[in-house]
């Protein structure tokens, strides 16, 4: 398999969610990577493997990546509970609707770099938008989406939640 990478953006304001994807082999780069982050934490970004119910992590391993240091005792609920919960049911659901093939999920990684705002304040908008943002995000990076036609055409009007030209 190819390294497959998606991105997905999904709601506003605090409890939006930015998710960005590698889907691979693990013996392969993905895999090199999955592991690397994994064994090198550094202040405020600790990585750590997304669990399903305790005892129970993500198939394929999904390594779960802090883009906003923790901030507050909320954040990081946030972050380990409803955002990393959204991550194992958008994975769970991509397994179950074929984004990600169950057969050969033993053989690969998931890497989620993700950003929780430190103002979130509403668990249950946190995991449905990380919920529908892991599973755009694979399935963007399964289907090479956007085409360079899409980004060429986008580029000529950049913007994104946090900067618009001429507002």
């Amino acid at each position: 398999m190819t390294i497959q990478i998606g991105e997905s953006f999904v709601g506003s304001g605090p409890n939006a969610a930015h998710t960005n994807t590698i889907l691979g082999d693990r013996s392969g780069p993905a895999g090199v990577a999955w592991a690397s982050s994994l064994a090198a934490p550094r202040a405020g970004h600790v990585p750590f493997m997304v669990i399903a119910q305790t005892g129970v992590p993500c198939n394929p391993p999904t390594l779960f990546v802090n883009k906003a240091e923790i901030a507050n005792d909320q954040h990081g609920l946030f972050t380990w509970g409803a955002a990393q919960a959204g991550v194992a049911a958008g994975v769970g659901e991509a397994l179950r609707n074929g984004v990600i093939d169950p057969k050969k999920a033993d053989e690969l990684v998931i890497i989620a770099a993700l950003w929780i705002n430190p103002s979130a304040n509403d668990e249950e908008e946190v995991f449905a938008n990380q919920r529908e943002a892991m599973l755009t995000a694979l399935t963007n990076g399964k289907n090479g989406t956007p085409s360079v036609d899409k980004f060429m055409e986008a580029s000529l009007n950049v913007s994104n939640p946090f900067f618009r030209i001429g507002k």
